[in-house]
Order: C-alpha cells, then structure tokens, then sequence
C-alpha cells in the first residue's frame, strides 16, 4: 500500500493498544536500525510478539512488517552526494546530511488529510491562539505574524502566566489554539491544554515525541522527525528543524486554502 511513512489519523492512533503505541513510539525512535532488522528481532528488542508487530502494520495501513520494511528502505534511498561534499570536512557533511534527515523524514511522517483538516480548523476558527516557550516560540512568533499579514486575527503567548489565563477564557465555539514544543512535555503548554480540553476548546500540537502529554490531550497533533544526536547536548538548544517544516507546510497550506475560498465565479 502506497502511503506515507506513519500516515496516522488521530482516531486511528487513538484506537491503537498501549502496547502498540509503544511498540510505534519504539520503531520511531530506532529508525535507522529498523530497515535492516527483521520480524523476531524487532519483537526482541522492543519486548513485544511478532503477532503485535503484524497487527500495528496494519493498523497503520501496510499488509505487513515486509511491505513496511521495503516502504522504509524505498524512503531511505538518497541520491549519492560524495561528489558534491568532497571537499567539505566529514563533520560538516554529516551536519548537512542529519539536517536533511529531519526534513525528508517528517516529510514522511505528515498525512496530507490530516494537513487538510488542520487548516480547516484554523479556517474556521474567528481567533487562534499560538502558544510557546523557550526556542520553540521563535517559530510560533513567526507563524502568528504571517496569519496576521493573511488577515487572520491571531495571538501569540509566551509568557506562563498569560498563556494560563489566556486557556482559562478561550471559547470553545470560535477560539482555536495551537502548541509548539519540541518534547511535548513542557509544565506550562500542558496545564493550558488541559485547562482547554475542559472547555472543549479545540487544540493542535506541533512536536517531536509521538507518546507525549500533549500529544495526548491535543484534538490533533502534527508529528516530526528529531535527531538524538546534539551539537550542544549540554543545554536543552535541540533543533527545531522538524517543528520549522511542520509549520511552513501548515502555513503555505492554509494559504492555499484561503485563495481558494476566496476565488471568483466562473
């Protein structure tokens, strides 16, 4: 079945085993290994039976562990670039290829119906509230001012205290709010989206960790692909590459879908 790589509709992840939602967290995280590595081996190491393996393939929309181990190798193959980087020092032409990595695979991990129907919601949407903290915000700043510049009436927060009150007042007939975190995890985002999840106010969550808490409380949640590997592992400056292609695509998507609202009569 030709589709994209973790092409996951939020019900369809919803209705997976907590079993298989570690077993999908699992083959997320060893990615690399996952192309070569086979049925038994994979059960193994991520301590779940081959049956489990079979049963998640198909959930997520393959025949079987082979036909998603082939779709795998299929999206790895990269176009040879040795001669191109010859004269660039290894650790840089490792940086540019890791770099590339994050972009092709949450490429990979996006669902065009999923894209769809978050852009739908922001359409719909009278007010939309972007909320952030730390490095993520650059981003979510630079989403706010380009919804503004297209005339949506937007906010952007960052501030802890603001974003809470913010959550507690937001309605639940006109307001939408989106989260951007790296982790998913971060203290302040996740009282705001459980404060909104009372109020039925519609969430959308741009991050990297698919078993995360806002993952978890979000109405929908977009995906992306993160490195382990840091240039700075001793400060929490990870790269939000992934959450940056997300957002682009959100946003030259939602563009797309605004002209075409706004088209004349034939």
């Amino acid at each position: 079945m030709s589709k994209p790589l973790f092409n996951i509709p939020y019900n369809t992840f919803e209705r997976l085993s907590d079993t298989e939602r570690y077993l999908l967290t699992y083959i997320h995280d060893h990615l690399d290994e996952i192309a070569t590595m086979s049925i038994v081996t994979l059960s193994e190491r991520a301590a779940v039976s081959t049956a489990t393996v079979v049963r998640l393939m198909k959930k997520i929309g393959f025949k079987g562990y082979t036909s998603f181990k082939y779709k795998l190798e299929q999206d790895k193959q990269m176009i040879d670039k040795e001669g191109s980087l010859s004269d660039i020092g290894n650790e840089i032409k490792q940086a540019l290829q890791k770099n590339e990595e994050e972009v092709r695979r949450t490429i990979q991990l996006q669902s065009i119906g999923q894209i769809e129907d978050a852009v739908q919601k922001m359409h719909d949407a009278n007010k939309i509230y972007i909320f952030a903290r730390g490095f993520s915000q650059m981003i979510a700043k630079e989403m706010a001012v380009k919804l503004q510049v297209l005339d949506k009436t937007c906010e952007m927060h960052d501030d802890p205290n603001i974003i809470r009150i913010k959550s507690q007042k937001m309605h639940h007939d006109t307001d939408l709010a989106i989260f951007v975190s790296l982790n998913g995890e971060t203290k302040e985002l996740v009282e705001a989206c459980q404060n909104l999840s009372i109020r039925q106010v519609t969430t959308i969550t741009l991050t990297t960790k698919v078993n995360s808490t806002l993952n978890k409380l979000s109405d929908m949640t977009l995906i992306g692909y993160k490195s382990e590997h840091s240039l700075i592992p001793d400060y929490e400056v990870r790269s939000r590459l992934s959450l940056n292609v997300i957002a682009r695509v959100l946003l030259d998507a939602y563009v797309i879908r605004t002209k075409e609202s706004v088209k004349p009569p034939h």
